[in-house]
């Protein structure tokens, strides 16, 4: 599935690996933030949360490294979303396809 068609699905949770500050700074469209270095001590809140799991943050690296990380951990439906500049693109390209 691509990621386009994972992030319209109305059961999609995105969750942002950066750091709280950036996170403030900016964010995709009703992410939330659970950054990298909580992960590990947080693999039951992932477990519960509705799937697909789209994990983000700056660039890829740490949002595949916390898709690694959960993937080994038996958390399934995650993927590495990358950027969160390229899901917020996305997001409202596809929200102004809708209107």
């Amino acid at each position: 599935m691509n990621l386009q068609k994972m992030l319209q699905e109305p059961t999609a949770t995105v969750v942002d690996v950066r750091e709280r500050w950036e996170f403030t700074m900016g964010k995709a469209e009703g992410s939330i933030n659970i950054p990298l270095g909580e992960v590990m001590g947080r693999i039951g809140e992932f477990e519960a949360m509705s799937k697909p799991l789209i994990l983000i943050c700056q660039s890829g690296n740490r949002s595949g490294i916390a898709a690694a990380i959960l993937h080994g951990k038996g958390v399934r439906e995650v993927y590495n979303g990358g950027s969160w500049m390229d899901v917020k693109a996305l997001q409202s390209r596809f929200t102004t396809t809708k209107a």
